[in-house]
C-alpha cells in the first residue's frame, strides 16, 4: 500500500546508523525522502559488534546486550526523523530494520550456513509503537540462496532505466553491485553480488594508524604509493573469481585478512598500505563490472565510498569509458540509498510481495522477506 515508511541500516563499516522517513506510492521510481538522520555508532558498542565477528567468550549473552543497545540508537533516529518531518507514529505504516550482521556464512558448514543480524524488532514496537519488519535475509537463505544482497530489486526500480545499460555500485564495508541491463523494467538479466571489501580495510587501517574512524576524502590514501607486491597478493583472494552469485562480509575481509598478506608481502610505510587498500577496492569493483561484458557505460555510486574522493578518482582510473558518478544525480543522497531500500522492503513485506531476485541470491526462486512485528 503507498505510505509512510522508515527505513533503518547499520552496515558492515559500522560508523552508524542511517535513517529515512520515505512517502513510497505503489511505483517505487520516484520515492519521497521527508527525512534523512545518521547517529554515529557509540565506540564502545561498535568495539563490541568487531569483537562479536569473531568467536569469543560468553557471546549470546554479549550479542543479546549488544541488540538491546541497538536498538536504543534505531528508537532515537526514528525519534528524530518523526520531529524532522513534522510526523506521528500513527501515520508510519511500518518501520523497515536491517540489524547489525556480525556473521554471514551462507550455503558453509551444512550446506545451509547461517546469516546473523543483530536485532531486536519486538523491542524497537515496544520503544516507538509502530510495526516493524526485521529478519529479511534468513527465508532467502532457507531457499538455497546466499541471503545477500538484497538491494538490487530497490536499484531496479529507482535507478533502472529502459534505454541504457547502468550499474549500482554501493560502497559500505563491503561492496556490492547491481547491473541493470536496458529496457528489463520486470528485472530479467539483472544480476547483484558482492564485490569484495569496500570501506571495512580502509577504515580499519586509517584508524590503527591516524587514530581516525575514517579516511576523510582519501587524503591520507592519496599521500601513498601502491605497493604492486601487496595488491597483486590480495588480488589472488579466490572470492575475486568466484562467479556470482555470492556474498562475503568481515568474516573474510577483516584484519586479521589483511595482517597474514601483510606478513608475507611487508610495506614499510602505512601510508602506502593505505594506498594499497583504496587500490584493492576500487580494482575489485571495477572488476565486478566486467561481468556486463562492456555493455554497462555508467556507474551509479553509493555507500560512504561515494564520499571518499581518491577512491572515485581511482575507480574512474579503472574504468575507462565508463562514466562514474554518484546517486546524488538521480536527487537520492549516497547515503540515503541502503536506508531507502530497507524502507522499501518493509513495504514489500507488508504487501506480501517477494521481494528477492533468484538470479542475484541464488535461491530456489523469488520469496517474500522480512517477519512483520505487529504495532
Amino acid at each position: 500500500m503507498p505510505g509512510l515508511y522508515i527505513g533503518l541500516m547499520s552496515g558492515t563499516s559500522l560508523d552508524g546508523v542511517d535513517g529515512v522517513l520515505a512517502a513510497l506510492g505503489e511505483a517505487p521510481a520516484q520515492p519521497k525522502v521527508l527525512a534523512s538522520v545518521h547517529l554515529p555508532m557509540p565506540h564502545d558498542l561498535r568495539q563490541e559488534f568487531l569483537a562479536l565477528n569473531v568467536a569469543g567468550a560468553d557471546e549470546l549473552h554479549r550479542a543479546a546486550l549488544a541488540a538491546n543497545a541497538l536498538i536504543g540508537l534505531y528508537a532515537e533516529v526514528v525519534g528524530q526523523l518523526l520531529e524532522r518531518a513534522g510526523v506521528e507514529p500513527a501515520q508510519v505504516t511500518a518501520i523497515g530494520a536491517h540489524g547489525q550482521t556480525v556473521r554471514h556464512q551462507p550455503q558453509s558448514f551444512d550446506g545451509i550456513g547461517y546469516t546473523v543480524q543483530l536485532n531486536q524488532a519486538a523491542l524497537l514496537v515496544e520503544r516507538c509503537g509502530m510495526t516493524v519488519v526485521a529478519d529479511f535475509r534468513s527465508r532467502d537463505l532457507a531457499a538455497g540462496g546466499q541471503g545477500a544482497p538484497l538491494v538490487p530489486p530497490f536499484h531496479l526500480a529507482v535507478f533502472g532505466d529502459a534505454l541504457e545499460s547502468r550499474a549500482v555500485l554501493n560502497i559500505g564495508g563491503i561492496s556490492n553491485i547491481t547491473l541493470l541491463p536496458a529496457a528489463q523494467s520486470a528485472g530479467t538479466g539483472m544480476l547483484g553480488f558482492d564485490c569484495g571489501p569496500g570501506n571495512a580495510l580502509m577504515d580499519a587501517w586509517c584508524e590503527r594508524h591516524r587514530g581516525a574512524p575514517f579516511d576523510d576524502q582519501g587524503q591520507w590514501a592519496a599521500q601513498g604509493r601502491v605497493d604492486l607486491g601487496l595488491l597483486t597478493a590480495m588480488q589472488q583472494e579466490p572470492f575475486f573469481r568466484q562467479a556470482p552469485p555470492k556474498s562475503t562480509g568481515r568474516d573474510l575481509f577483516n584484519v586479521a585478512w589483511l595482517a597474514r598478506h601483510l606478513s608475507a608481502c611487508p610495506v614499510s610505510a602505512p601510508v602506502d598500505v593505505q594506498a594499497t587498500l583504496t587500490e584493492l577496492t576500487a580494482w575489485a569493483c571495477a572488476q565486478a563490472l566486467s561481468v556486463a561484458n562492456g555493455s554497462c557505460r555508467r556507474l551509479v555510486v553509493c555507500g560512504g565510498g561515494a564520499r571518499n574522493v581518491f577512491l572515485m578518482q581511482r575507480l574512474s582510473a579503472c574504468l575507462p569509458g565508463v562514466q562514474v558518478s554518484t546517486t546524488q544525480d538521480w536527487g537520492v543522497a549516497p547515503s540515503d540509498v541502503e536506508a531507502l531500500a530497507f524502507a522499501w522492503l518493509a513495504q514489500q513485506a507488508v504487501q506480501g510481495r517477494p521481494a528477492s531476485v533468484a538470479a542475484v541470491t541464488g535461491a530456489r526462486g523469488a520469496r517474500i522477506l522480512g517477519a512483520i512485528y505487529r504495532a
